[in-house]
């Protein structure tokens, strides 16, 4: 009924740049809450970034500062643009979004997951 892509991921030197991308599609009438999660190798997945409807924001503390979570409503598209990166933010980044389908009914959909590596 909805699916969300990630993209954007891959491998950058520490102190660089990448931009991820989650699309949302399907049957969707209204994407509330979206985020970022991220899990690193034998660690739980932990938030990194989220954003409400209204563009409120809310960052994990490793990341202030130097990472951005945006949205594009009309696209039904979360970015997160992260910036001087470490070691420590490799991980696998998932987008998740609270989805009201025109059904009428709400989920919590994740994207499949995209790879982030930071070389020292």
């Amino acid at each position: 009924q909805a699916q969300l892509v990630e993209s954007g991921g891959g491998l950058v030197q520490a102190g660089g740049s990448l931009r991820l991308s989650c699309a949302a599609s399907g049957r969707i009438f209204r994407l509330n809450v979206m985020a970022w999660y991220r899990q690193a190798p034998g660690k739980q997945r932990d938030l990194v970034a989220a954003i409400t409807r209204d563009v409120s924001t809310n960052y994990a503390d490793s990341v202030k500062g130097r990472f951005t979570i945006s949205r594009d409503n009309a696209k039904n598209t979360v970015y997160l643009q992260m910036n001087s990166l470490k070691p420590e933010d490799t991980a696998v980044y998932y987008c998740t979004a609270g989805v009201v389908l025109y059904s009428g009914s709400y989920y919590d959909y994740w994207g499949q997951g995209t790879q982030v590596t930071v070389s020292s």
